[in-house]
This record gives C-alpha cells, sequence and structure tokens, in this order.
C-alpha cells in the first residue's frame, strides 16, 4: 500500500469535527492543486453549481502588507460556495430560518509550514434540521480527497 493511501486513510479516520469551532476538516498528503481539482470535480459530478470561488489566500497576502502584517497565512487558500436545490429544501422545509445557511462552503488550503499538506473542510451546521447538509459536504470532500 503507498505511503498516500495510508495517509488518506488515517486522515479520513482520525479526522472528526471540531465541535467548539463548528469545523469539519481532513489533512490530506496532496497538493493544493490536486486537492482543489478533486473537489471542483465532485462538486461538479452531484450535480451542483459553484456559484462563486473565493481566493482568501490570495486576498490576505495582497493585504498583508497594507495592514501591516509580516505573516503569511496560506499558501494557497479557497472557498467554494455552491447550494444544492434537494438538500437545501430538506433543510429549510424543516426549518425555515435554515436559509441563513445557504450558499454552503467547502474550504481548502494549505500553509507556508506544511507545502505538502492540504486541508479540506466545511463549518458544522448546527441541528438536527442541518444534518443533510453536513452529510452532503462530507460526502463531496470524502469523495474528492479518496480519488
Amino acid at each position: 500500500m503507498s505511503n498516500r493511501i495510508i495517509a488518506l486513510t488515517a486522515a479520513i479516520f482520525l479526522a472528526t469535527p471540531a465541535l467548539a469551532q463548528n469545523i469539519t476538516s481532513w489533512v490530506v498528503d496532496d497538493s493544493f492543486d490536486n486537492v482543489t481539482f478533486s473537489v471542483e470535480s465532485a462538486i461538479l459530478d452531484n450535480g451542483l453549481t459553484i456559484d462563486s470561488v473565493s481566493h482568501v489566500g490570495e486576498m490576505l497576502e495582497r493585504t498583508r502588507v497594507d495592514i501591516g502584517s509580516d505573516i503569511t497565512i496560506y499558501s494557497e487558500g479557497v472557498v467554494y460556495s455552491f447550494c444544492s436545490a434537494s438538500v437545501s429544501r430538506t433543510a429549510m422545509e424543516a426549518e425555515i430560518m435554515n436559509i441563513a445557511f445557504c450558499p454552503y462552503g467547502i474550504f481548502v488550503f494549505s500553509t507556508p509550514e506544511n507545502p505538502d499538506q492540504t486541508t479540506v473542510g466545511h463549518r458544522f451546521m448546527p441541528g438536527d434540521s442541518m444534518a443533510p447538509v453536513n452529510e452532503m459536504l462530507d460526502a463531496i470532500i470524502l469523495e474528492a480527497i479518496e480519488n
């Protein structure tokens, strides 16, 4: 078994929601470019449309000096925003205020300290009515990092 498969398997089984921060994430021993390609593909393969891609890492680096910081936080970092008509309808029929969570986002980043590792995840949505959304986001991410 290759080191990549072993690391990926360990990352999948060891990943747990960081509930104190309301974030679910996985760390993968793969390049940022490979992971972002896989995430984009998984979103599209699930019949979803990416509404926007926020280049958070680029924005923070571009403005770093202007705000007086000498810290580079991310080597690269993006957030994919999208929605699902069917999953959103289920969540919002159960609780009308769940509109506040849409669109949903999956983030991907790498850091200068660990350029060969990429973190991918999403905000953990609270409440039983948002369980289908969390399941969808987890499934998309797992599909992406398992390929």
